[in-house]
């Protein structure tokens, strides 16, 4: 399996991978709330099925 996709949670590096986009479009999509996300001190957080429930959009 590709590591992009283990584990319950992803990173912003692991986000624009799998949505082929920059790192500051990621960025702005995450500050703009269209994937579910939190953080963790200055590190986002995001649930691996959020991306899933976004490109099912």
């Amino acid at each position: 399996m590709n590591k992009t996709f283990s584990g319950k949670l992803i990173t912003v590096d692991e986000l624009w991978e799998i949505l082929i986009i920059g790192k500051s479009t990621a960025y702005r999509l995450l500050n703009a709330g269209g994937i579910k996300c939190f953080k963790i001190n200055r590190e986002w957080k995001i649930p691996r099925s959020s991306v899933y429930e976004y490109i099912q959009c």
